[in-house]
């Protein structure tokens, strides 16, 4: 394939979340259309301070408008759930722990993991930066033994300095202010990014992908 998508996510971003679930729910299609997606955790904290960015809750307007924006992602998207009280969480362990399973586990089994982080943090309401909630969502996953290879292998100083070096390579070379973010190469070979879970349709066009734009229906 020479259409690639690389999206960088981290489990404490909703709108993370939002955009993993509609790119697997387009999988088939993407990969019909002879596109690779490949999902990379990625520290969102890191991302933040690396760019002088602020979380939209550090701020009373953004705060005040993520109420509403977050209600009509959640519908759009079809992920229904309430911000937990805990939130936010610092996303260390679980992006590491996802870190390692990128490298230890087959595709499929590691897009399952990454799902299953972000459900258990969203939908099912546990906090996924403490171990034992972590565990619970990797064993939806992976048998005990496994499951406490990653747990294990989250604290290893190589796993720790990958995950610290994409953050640094996303924000240093490709601009990043956040999550989700998307470095896209198109058949030209040409490279651009895209940020949020509400630029599918700028990214299909820069794709060169046949699609549906957002249209208005007269009712005459």
């Amino acid at each position: 394939m020479d259409k690639k998508i690389t999206c960088y996510l981290d489990c404490t971003s909703p709108y993370s979340y939002h955009a993993f679930s509609y790119l697997q729910k387009n999988a088939a299609a993407l990969a019909d259309l002879g596109v690779e997606v490949e999902f990379t955790p990625v520290f969102l904290g890191g991302i933040n301070v690396g760019s002088g960015n602020k979380p939209p809750w550090t701020l009373p307007a953004k705060a005040e408008y993520a109420k509403y924006d977050g209600k009509r992602a959640q519908e759009y998207f079809g992920n229904q759930f309430e911000v937990p009280p805990w939130f936010p969480i610092l996303s260390l362990l679980p992006q590491r722990a996802l870190t390692y399973v990128k490298k230890s586990t087959p595709k499929s089994d590691y897009e399952a993991a990454y799902l299953a982080c972000l459900e258990t943090m969203w939908k099912r309401q546990l906090d996924i930066s403490k171990p034992e909630h972590l565990a619970t969502a990797l064993r939806r996953v992976f048998l005990e033994g496994k499951v406490q290879e990653i747990l294990t292998e989250a604290s290893n100083p190589k796993i720790k300095a990958e995950l610290t070096a994409v953050t640094e390579k996303v924000v240093k070379e490709q601009g990043a202010f956040g999550c989700p973010w998307f470095w896209v190469k198109n058949a030209q070979g040409q490279e651009e990014p895209f940020f949020g879970s509400d630029r599918f349709h700028y990214m299909w066009r820069y794709l060169g992908l046949p699609f549906e734009d957002i249209k208005l229906k007269s009712r005459i």
